[in-house]
């Protein structure tokens, strides 16, 4: 008789079940994705709207600062600004899981907290390439016509690395309101975050304390950087502006070490 060998088996790093917990969250969200089109849709059929609606309605009314095209000045921020709405839509499908009692299911469970976070932060960031390709076909429909090469590829990033960031504070925000209806509601504070930057209208031309906002504003940084990565730079007369490669790279690194802890402290602290 063959004895049967019942020891357990060899356990695996804690670093691989943290990259596997997360990639279990990642197909998990892709797979909703792929079964309800409806979702993918309004995403994706959004910053295309946005892209005609602006390009078109207030492009021949606009002035770039310097002279130059305002639809290659628009689209750099029209980008960003995507990137920058898209933590709405992370709040609402963590706080959708959250009230459905999918978030508790997790923490049941033995998989690694901070994978359920990251998991989320995964699955945004590849819709947003999805978001940023689709939204960029459509601006070369339009005639927007940016360099190639390097730049652009920096550009793209730089876009993703903001979106990244933002995730985060998605994350927590959506672990914090009580309701997808009052998710819903992060719309009234996106909405100046974005207004009051350097997507539509230069700071120069804005009253001087509103100006001086618009230029502390993370996404004018990116938006001011991918212009000048996709061969469309807009000169500014403060050290932010000038520095507009460096500032959209660490502004990011701010929002993501300070509201990445906070959304996995929250996590945590959910009851059971």
């Amino acid at each position: 008789m063959t004895a049967v060998d019942l020891s357990p088996p060899s356990t695996r790093g804690r670093t691989y079940w943290l990259l596997a917990d997360c990639w279990n969250i990642v197909r998990r969200g892709l797979t909703h994705y792929r079964r309800q089109p409806v979702n993918i849709a309004w995403q994706l059929g959004f910053p295309i709207l946005s892209v005609l609606l602006y390009g078109y309605v207030f492009g021949s009314a606009m002035k770039v600062p310097g002279g130059g095209d305002y639809t290659d000045y628009l689209m750099p921020g029209m980008f960003a600004m995507t990137m920058a709405f898209g933590f709405i839509n992370t709040a609402t499908l963590v706080v959708y899981d959250s009230t459905k009692g999918v978030i508790d299911r997790f923490r049941s469970m033995p998989m690694a907290s901070s994978a359920v976070v990251a998991g989320r932060g995964v699955t945004d960031l590849i819709a947003a390439c999805a978001e940023l390709a689709i939204m960029m076909l459509t601006a070369l429909a339009m005639g927007w016509r940016p360099d190639g090469g390097l730049g652009f590829l920096a550009a793209f990033g730089l876009l993703l690395w903001l979106r990244f960031a933002l995730i985060w504070i998605g994350v927590w925000l959506g672990l914090l309101v009580p309701n997808p209806e009052a998710a819903g509601g992060l719309f009234a504070v996106a909405f100046p975050l974005t207004m009051i930057s350097s997507i539509f209208v230069a700071p120069q031309d804005m009253p001087d304390w509103l100006g001086w906002v618009a230029v502390w504003n993370p996404i004018s940084s990116t938006a001011a950087a991918t212009r000048e990565l996709f061969g469309t730079p807009v000169s500014g007369d403060t050290w932010v502006e000038e520095h507009a490669l460096l500032m959209a790279g660490v502004w990011p690194v701010i929002l993501t070490l300070v509201f990445l802890p906070l959304a996995v402290r929250r996590f945590r602290k959910l009851s059971r």
